[in-house]
């Protein structure tokens, strides 16, 4: 099935060649869950901070389940600090 990755800040050089900005369109499989997906693209765990599907976070056990359907666009931010 196919998603959008978004990736944003320190994480963008992660994706694919050929990413138009910051969004790639990706094919995974059926059973695919979030903690796959960050596997897949080499993404460190602790750099995955904030993880939304369709806009809402997940955290946690959600992303050991599988829980993407063609379609879904996954945001992923690192830790943003700031003043």
């Amino acid at each position: 099935m196919k998603i959008t990755l978004e990736l944003f800040a320190s994480l963008m050089p992660l994706l694919p060649p050929g990413s138009s900005r910051h969004a790639s369109e990706l094919e995974v499989a059926d059973d695919f869950t979030l903690n796959n997906l960050i596997d897949q693209m080499k993404i460190p765990h602790e750099q995955a901070h904030i993880v939304l599907v369709n806009g809402i976070y997940k955290g946690g056990v959600e992303r050991d389940e599988p829980c993407l359907r063609a379609g879904d666009k996954v945001s992923i931010w690192p830790p943003v600090a700031g003043g």
